[in-house]
């Protein structure tokens, strides 16, 4: 992995720990809501109950899911140095439970008319990876 030095001073990007078994188990077919009870610190795990709940219609539980994944995301960035602002790169896989919480958060804000929520979330995600909101919609 490459290291980057931000030539205008800005923070360096931030890349989550690997935590392997809920994105394996994930990838596996195992259920999201079994996976997010046994790993309840998992973004992705989230994520992937947001998407759900959206994709069958269900706006309010996709937003509940989307913010629970959302916070476990900032706090998993707090503790890896994350200071509030600075990349947080779709590229490295570990960051992308958080990306895709936070993209469905926007998504569920928007959907419900909470605009100014949706506005804030689209411009976090932006901000934080050109790619994963280019990647994600």
């Amino acid at each position: 992995m490459a290291i980057h030095e931000d030539l205008l001073g800005g923070p360096p990007p931030t890349h989550l720990p690997d935590d392997p078994e809920p994105r394996e188990l994930l990838a596996g077919g195992t259920a999201p809501a079994d996976v997010a009870a046994k790993y309840p610190t998992s973004s992705l795990a989230w994520a992937q109950l947001a998407d759900e709940a959206f994709e069958r219609g269900s706006v309010v539980e996709s937003y509940a899911y989307a913010r629970t994944g959302y916070h476990r995301g900032l706090d998993a960035l707090r503790r890896n140095g994350w200071k509030g602002h600075g990349p947080v790169p779709w590229e490295h896989e570990p960051n992308r439970g958080f990306l895709r919480a936070l993209h469905a958060l926007a998504r569920a804000a928007g959907s419900i008319g909470e605009q100014e929520e949706y506005e804030r979330c689209s411009q976090f995600l932006k901000d934080s990876s050109a790619t994963a909101a280019q990647t994600l919609g």
